[in-house]
This record gives structure tokens, C-alpha cells and sequence, in this order.
């Protein structure tokens, strides 16, 4: 097996579908294998939105197909997509088509419509955010609250519902928590831990849920801090404390769709939320079938 690339979402999702399919025994579909369906017979599929949703993860379903056609010893004759990743698709509109063998379609139309509407489900919720903090300047981040192994996938979806993604894996940033620094002994060993953290050369972001320990905090010049939990009226003394400073400024915890304009309106540079992946709700899509 190809080495796994657990931050690009092609080679994660290629990983994802062919477990997926063995998960699914596609290839033991008993249902299928017992109708009669010649093997020159093709049947079209219409991908259908059954409402309004941002589109994300169609190469999903070619990824699918593909892998699928390969255990089979067949191939899909076409997959088109319709309406891309990253665009609107109203209720009743086509996002994509198949057309191929119907005992293909009927094996593998589960798995591509799962990670489908998973993906276009955090894409809109997350677009539903990003509209909220529009004109603010503010950027909707998610965390690492992701589905195991669904992380590429998920993150992917945030970026096509309009936010940008923090942090990937423990590696690629330190995020200093509380429980980091009771372990370490308390917040006097915060400076220690900051310079063994920069000889590493990698970025620094420490959460803080007090305007006091933000004025502590400050002195260790950290990339960024998280403002945990803090109500738009402490979120605005924050941002007066770190004005100049140059740190990126996150909000974070309690941030609903109904109070994120308000935070957003704080002067907060980014607005952090697990609920746009581990809380979305799946978009509806289904196939429509047909005959040629």
C-alpha cells in the first residue's frame, strides 16, 4: 500500500474508500448479486441535492468508483460532476452523474454517498459561519475535534465551506493548554517550557481564559493566544491588553452560530469551533436512478 499522507486529502481519501469498501464486503453483495442484470446493461445515476447544501467531496465518489472498478474488472463508462466543490446546490439540483453498470452503481453507491454527504454537510455548516462573521474580517477556524483517521477529509470540507484550517496534527503547532502547564509543575514553568518549545523552531499558541494570565502570557511573545471561554465583553478588554503586541488573537469555546457575530464583532483575529466538524450534520443527497 501507498505511503499515507494523512494531510492531503487525496491520499487519506484513497486510504478511507478502500477500507470502506472492504468494511461494506461490496464485492458479497448478496442483494445485487441475486438480481438479474445483464453485464452490457447500463444504468445512469443522478446525484441529487434534497436541499440546500455547499457540494464537497465529489472525488470521493470517483475515488469510489475507481477502486471499485478495479476489484470488479469493470468500469464506470462516466462520472461527471455538475456543481464543483465549494458551490451552492439549491433542492432538486443534479450535482453529479454516473452512468456504468448498475451492478457497480448498486455495490458502491452507500460508500460515495457517506463520505459525500458528510463532507457537504461540515462544508455548509461551516459556510453558515463564515456568513455570520462576514465583512468582520474575521477568520472561522476548525480544531482537532475531527472524526480519527477522517481528519484530511473533514478539514478539507472546512476550506470548501469558506474557513481555514488550524493546526493539523500535535506537530505542526505547540498549543500550550492548562493541563500542559499543571503537568509541567505550574504556570512558573511556562518560560521554560516556551524556550525549550521555540529551540525547536516551531510555532507557539497558549490558551489563556483570564485578561491576568493574558498580561503574564504576553511577556513570552507566543505566535498565538487562545482566549478560552471569554464573554464578548472580556474578549474586547483582550484585545485592548494585546493591541500592538502582533500575536493572532482566538476565541474560542461557548461560540454558537447565534453569538458569533457578536464575538466576531470583538476584534478577535480568528474564531475557533470543533462543532464544524465533530456537530455537522450530514447534507441529504441522494441518487436517482434511471435506465439506458
Amino acid at each position: 500500500m501507498d505511503r499515507i499522507d494523512w494531510s492531503d486529502p487525496l491520499s487519506a481519501g484513497r486510504f478511507i474508500v478502500r477500507n470502506a469498501l472492504a468494511e461494506d464486503r461490496v464485492m458479497d453483495d448478496v442483494t445485487t448479486s441475486s438480481l438479474s442484470v445483464h453485464p452490457g446493461d447500463s444504468s445512469i445515476c443522478i446525484a441529487a441535492a434534497r436541499e440546500e447544501l455547499i457540494v464537497a467531496g465529489w472525488f470521493l465518489v470517483e475515488q469510489v468508483f475507481s477502486e471499485l472498478s478495479i476489484l470488479a474488472g469493470k468500469s464506470i463508462q462516466s462520472i461527471q460532476s455538475i456543481i464543483p466543490d465549494g458551490y451552492t446546490a439549491s433542492e432538486g439540483d443534479s450535482i453529479g452523474c454516473l452512468q456504468g453498470s448498475a451492478d457497480l452503481l448498486l455495490r458502491g453507491e452507500r460508500v460515495a454517498l457517506n463520505l459525500l454527504c458528510r463532507l457537504s454537510g461540515i462544508a455548509t455548516l461551516t459556510g453558515k459561519y463564515v456568513e455570520a462573521a462576514a465583512g468582520t474580517g474575521v477568520e472561522i477556524l476548525d480544531t482537532r475535534k475531527t472524526t480519527p483517521c477522517l481528519r484530511a477529509l473533514e478539514k478539507y470540507a472546512v476550506r470548501t465551506g469558506g474557513g481555514v484550517n488550524h493546526r493539523f496534527n500535535l506537530a505542526e503547532l505547540a498549543m500550550v493548554k492548562d493541563n500542559h502547564i499543571a503537568v509541567a509543575g505550574g504556570s512558573g514553568k511556562l518560560h521554560s517550557v516556551m524556550l525549550r518549545i521555540k529551540e525547536k523552531g516551531i510555532p507557539v499558541e497558549i490558551e489563556v481564559d483570564s485578561i491576568d494570565q493574558l498580561k503574564k502570557v504576553l511577556d513570552e511573545k507566543p505566535d498565538r493566544i487562545l482566549l478560552d471561554n471569554m464573554n464578548p465583553d472580556t474578549l474586547r478588554a483582550a484585545v485592548r491588553v494585546a493591541s500592538g503586541s502582533g500575536v493572532y488573537l482566538e476565541a474560542s469555546g461557548g461560540i454558537t452560530l447565534e453569538n458569533l457575530r457578536e464575538v466576531a464583532g470583538t476584534g478577535v483575529d480568528g474564531i475557533s469551533s470543533g462543532a464544524l466538524t465533530h456537530s455537522a450534520p450530514s447534507a441529504d443527497i441522494g441518487f436517482d436512478w434511471g435506465i439506458r
